[in-house]
């Protein structure tokens, strides 16, 4: 082999471009940043579709978990006995009405 011929400096020319083919496939299949031809990375752009679907994702999951804690307070009442939700009611009632203070 001629180290010094065409044939040489084409074929480590390729070698290279398909390596670095390679890594940019596999890093953008992983979704990592990719590397242009000057070594620099160039990272993913969100779309205004893309932050818009994150907004309203983030504001389901608040009325989820607000869903949530509701679920749990009427399960606690539907499987606490009557007579406790009973007891709770008529204590409430019991309890002195705070008057307002007149002007």
């Amino acid at each position: 082999m001629n180290f010094g011929g065409p044939e040489f400096v084409i074929a480590i020319i390729a070698i290279s471009t398909g390596g670095w083919l390679i890594n940019n496939w596999i890093r953008a299949r992983h979704g990592y940043a990719l590397e242009d031809e000057w070594g620099g990375k160039t990272g993913k752009t969100e779309d205004q579709a893309t932050q818009q679907l994150k907004a309203e994702n983030a504001e389901l999951r608040d009325q989820l978990d607000h869903f949530a804690d509701r679920v749990k307070v009427l399960e606690r009442i539907a499987t606490d006995k009557g007579v406790a939700v009973a007891a709770q009611i008529e204590a409430l009632r019991d309890q002195p009405v705070a008057k307002e203070p007149q002007a």
